[in-house]
């Protein structure tokens, strides 16, 4: 596992060329080498707004992100530079750096919504930039944000004529961050001194009316609070006069705006303390390899005339990944019984230890790195491709352990079919003779180690080739009279007999052993699935939870203000009746 990625400077993560969104296999290549969890920045704004400035000193560097110092959109696509994260040992910064938007010279303003789509489809932050306050204009210049729904499909299949549900939609939307540049208004309201946050809180009050004018105005706002649930703001005086602006990357600290730069570094220990991991639904964390399949298949979408989908992207993910979770486990499989077992084992059992022991460590590797296996399919795959492992190892078994037999009775009884083929033993005695020594060499094979669970079916069969041969010693034995013939024929077909039984039995019991490892296999993988499926429907209930709580955080600051605007109707009606109540016509009115 790469422990972090050095990269000297940013890369072009996703080119746009000529209208044309197009992935670079550069950037995908570091993506992939990326192991650790990543927190995704990104930042968008109208171009020459100084979104790459911020985006540097997140880097902690001067230079990086080309900075432009023309009327001219500098930054073309979204580039990327993956630092180590500053405050969470073993992650990765992602930051990405997008073209500026509203570019004339573009002319196709549908590539600009792309370009913000992608950026809040990827990152867990995500930084809007723009100058001076936050009037109509500003609001006017975002109207990318209305265009979301437009743009994005949390599911791939949602029913005819329905809008998708907001909450499930921006469960695993990123945070939104809107930093004002040269920003000169003073922080107050109705006389009182407010936070940036509640700056933006207030400028995204809606109107209460009905009229075009008022849903015109209403519109982004309602976007940016439904979207975008967690809100924060940063404001930022001018840097340095105007005329030093281009010179912005070589200046020194002390040549900038002292509050500026107290400002600059606000803003970067909020990215590096709030900012979170980068996750998808069902809590999967984000690592290089998949932001690498989310890029692609985003791009490919849009490509081909699409709307990126976030449930396609994860089931994209998830089948690539689990594809790599069956190999992963089957090459953990294959190295530890590699490691583990010797062919022949004495017994099947032995050998079915040995694969229940790999097995199961097989089986926790593939749940523990798999994810949204719908119906379970590719944890079939890896159930039927360790059975056929099981089975070649039975085979394997069965073909050393016949190996080591037939060598060890070419060893042990080679020498005694030299003295048959000699003749020793055809003369009167010789198959007494013959017997006794076939009994010693027996005793002798079945003490040798490791023959595996052939040893009996070979020296079966391997006595069996050799019938004729002592039925012609036994019937030539002139010391032998005919009834002790009969009986020696009789002992040896009952010990056939014997032989033919306890091998029968034999075949059973291995039977038998399959048939409790297959159930036996079956269990491990019921065990260890309902387990992952626990952990899963734990995961499942906690989303539910944020987006019943995003629900309730709309409806509530729907309430809220909905009190908040009656409460001031109120008020305005007591202090116009105060007002009246002390004119000189009110009094004599009254008098």
């Amino acid at each position: 596992m790469a422990s972090e990625i050095h990269m000297p400077g940013p890369l072009c993560l996703i080119e746009n060329i000529t209208g044309q969104l197009k992935v670079n296999p550069k950037a995908l290549k570091i993506l992939s080498a990326i192991q650790q969890p990543l927190v995704v920045v990104a930042i968008v704004g109208l171009y020459r707004t100084g979104k790459s400035y911020l985006m540097n000193k997140l880097a902690g560097k001067k230079k990086g992100f080309s900075l432009g110092s023309t009327v001219q959109s500098h930054t073309k696509g979204i580039w990327m530079w993956c630092v180590p994260h500053p405050k969470k040992p073993n992650h990765t910064l992602v930051l990405l750096d997008t073209e500026g938007l509203g570019d004339v010279e573009k002319g196709d303003s549908q590539n600009d919504s792309w370009i913000f789509a992608l950026a809040v489809l990827l990152s867990s932050t995500f930084v809007y930039n723009s100058m001076g306050t936050i009037n109509q204009q500003a609001m006017d210049q975002l109207h990318y944000v209305t265009e979301l729904t437009e743009r994005i499909r949390s599911k791939s299949t949602p029913e005819a004529n329905e809008v998708e549900d907001s909450a499930e939609f921006v469960s695993f939307f990123p945070d939104f961050v809107w930093t004002l540049r040269d920003f000169s208004l003073e922080l107050e309201a109705d006389g009182q001194t407010i936070t940036e946050d509640q700056y933006l809180e207030n400028a995204l009050k809606l109107k209460q009316g009905t009229s075009e004018k008022d849903k015109n105005f209403n519109l982004p706002r309602l976007c940016i609070r439904k979207f975008f649930p967690r809100k924060k703001c940063f404001i930022f005086d001018r840097p340095t006069h105007r005329k030093k602006l281009s010179q912005l990357e070589t200046l020194h600290d002390d040549e900038l705006d002292p509050e500026f730069r107290q400002q600059v570094t606000i803003f970067c220990s909020y990215i590096f303390s709030h900012s979170k991991i980068k996750t998808l639904s069902g809590g999967i964390i984000v690592t290089g390899p998949r932001l690498e399949n989310l890029v692609l298949t985003y791009v490919n979408a849009i490509s081909s005339g699409d709307l990126p989908c976030m449930e396609n992207a994860v089931l994209a993910l998830a089948e690539l990944e689990n594809s790599a979770a069956v190999q992963k486990a089957i090459d953990h499989y294959d190295k530890q019984m590699s490691q583990k077992v010797q062919l022949p084992t004495e017994t099947l059992q032995e050998l079915l230890d040995l694969h229940s022991t790999s097995e199961r460590e097989a089986i926790k590797i593939f749940i523990r790195s798999s994810f949204k296996d719908i119906d379970h399919l590719f944890q079939k795959k890896l159930a039927a491709q360790l059975e056929k492992k099981r089975d070649d190892f039975c085979k394997q078994n069965l073909e050393a352990s016949s190996d080591r037999c037939s060598v060890l009775l070419q060893d042990i009884f080679g020498p005694l079919e030299e003295e048959v083929k000699q003749g020793i033993y055809s003369k009167p005695g010789g198959y007494r003779l013959l017997i006794q020594n076939i009994k010693k060499l027996k005793k002798k094979y079945f003490k040798e180690p490791r023959k595996g669970i052939q040893a009996e079916e070979v020296l079966q069969k391997y006595w069996k080739s050799r019938e004729s041969v002592i039925d012609a010693i036994l019937h030539t034995d002139q010391t032998l009279t005919e009834k002790e013939k009969d009986i020696e024929v009789e002992r040896v077909k009952a010990e056939s007999a014997q032989t033919a039984a306890k091998m029968l039995a034999d075949m059973q019991e291995k039977s038998q052993q399959m048939l409790e490892q297959n159930e036996k296999s079956y269990q491990e993988h019921v065990r260890q699935l309902a387990e992952k499926m626990e952990r899963d429907r734990a995961q499942w209930l906690k989303d539910q939870e944020r987006t019943i709580a995003l629900k309730l955080q709309q409806q509530a600051q729907l309430l809220k203000e909905g009190f908040q605007d009656e409460n001031r109707r109120l008020n305005n009606e007591i202090q116009n009746l105060q007002r009246k109540m002390k004119t000189p016509q009110t009094i004599c009115a009254i008098c």
